[in-house]
């Protein structure tokens, strides 16, 4: 995502950071307004806070509770709200057993990734920025729960705007275990997060409305296939189409036209996430052997409304420059995805139908 700067001495300072190292102001994320500000105590008013640039106004701010109880969160919530969660941390309906010591470090794994995608769908304005108090959970519920000895294991997945995950996730080794069993060539928690949200989103932008559903099933296929047998049969003959290449952007797309809008989904999440962090890094782009007066900035995709096809076109050059990068390191390519007619088809259908909920007409 975007690189932020520190509004009290203009240092760079990062999402997840809670002081700027350079002045050593502490900084709060405020979701009202999805900046990361220099804050400062409130003289006489224990708790509450304000931004430390006047030039900003003088709206108060309460620290998330998880931030003084946990120091688990670093996003503030309006003075006025009387809920003590934020935005983000009061979606959590079901926590794990925090008296386990290995569940304090899974959750807050889990809540961060789950602030930064928040972050990106406020930015979509798909999620509240300052959500009034009768709609305190404003967006999906999550359950993030650990399997219990003698019950069946969690598993992770959505239902009826719950977002379940499994904690177990949030362990580096657990989690590729899971990716090479199931033959997956990306597992990440973010990314958990944004496929599951995609299917949180359907039932919403999809489902419940009728015009929008028959233009999706004329490209992702007839929905109303029985999905327990279509994902068990995933599960035990592999994707359902020999060349899936050609039309899904994963294997596990195949396996109901549910699951191949949520890939696509987070996919799409993935591509605008990636290339804002490119375009606040002033990244200037050409594929090798272009001429090189060829290359041009990376646009910023929640700048206005974005073109579809710039943001591809500038998608291809920045995924070949991080996976050139990652191979230097002697690592796995970071982006290991090669996106076809077919696939692109899908992503512009959600990327139309995003815009058409968050572009004024």
């Amino acid at each position: 995502m975007r690189i932020f700067r520190c509004d009290h001495c203009g240092h760079p300072v990062f999402f997840e950071n809670v002081q700027c190292l350079h002045c050593a102001s502490a900084l709060a994320f405020l979701p009202d307004r999805l900046f990361l500000a220099a804050v400062e105590a409130l003289p006489g008013e224990p708790g509450l806070w304000r931004r430390k640039s006047p030039r900003h106004g003088g709206r108060h701010y309460r620290m998330c509770h998880n931030h003084g109880t946990h120091q688990a969160c670093n996003f503030a919530v309006p003075a006025h709200d009387p809920n003590p969660l934020c935005v983000s941390c009061r979606q959590t309906r079901i926590l794990p057993d925090l008296s386990v010591p290995a569940n304090q470090e899974r959750w807050y794994r889990i809540e961060a990734a789950k602030r930064r995608l928040y972050y990106t769908l406020a930015r979509l304005r798909l999620a509240p920025v300052d959500p009034p108090a009768d709609q305190p959970t404003a967006g999906p519920v999550y359950e993030f729960l650990a399997d219990q000895p003698g019950m069946a294991p969690v598993l992770t997945g959505h239902r009826n705007g719950v977002i379940t995950l499994n904690v177990a996730e949030a362990d580096d080794d657990e989690r590729t275990r899971r990716r090479m069993a199931l033959h997956e060539p990306y597992r990440t928690l973010l990314g958990h997060l944004r496929h599951e949200s995609g299917h949180y989103y359907w039932d919403s932008l999809i489902a419940a409305q009728p015009a929008r559903h028959d233009a999706f099933r004329a490209i992702f296929g007839d929905d109303s296939l029985d999905y327990s047998q279509a994902l068990s049969q995933h599960y035990a003959n592999g994707p359902s189409a020999s060349a899936w290449q050609q039309d899904y952007v994963s294997a596990y797309a195949t396996a109901h036209p549910w699951e191949d809008w949520a890939e696509t989904w987070a996919h799409y999440l993935h591509m605008v996430d990636l290339l804002e962090t490119a375009s606040a890094y002033n990244t200037r782009v050409v594929v090798p052997g272009d001429p090189p007066d060829g290359a041009e900035e990376v646009c910023n995709p929640f700048a206005g409304e974005a073109d579809f096809d710039q943001l591809v076109s500038q998608w291809v050059p920045v995924t070949l420059l991080l996976n050139s990068l990652n191979r230097s390191l002697g690592q796995n390519d970071a982006y290991p995805f090669a996106l076809t007619p077919g696939a692109l088809r899908k992503l512009r259908f959600v990327h139309d139908v995003i815009q058409q909920i968050t572009v004024p007409a």
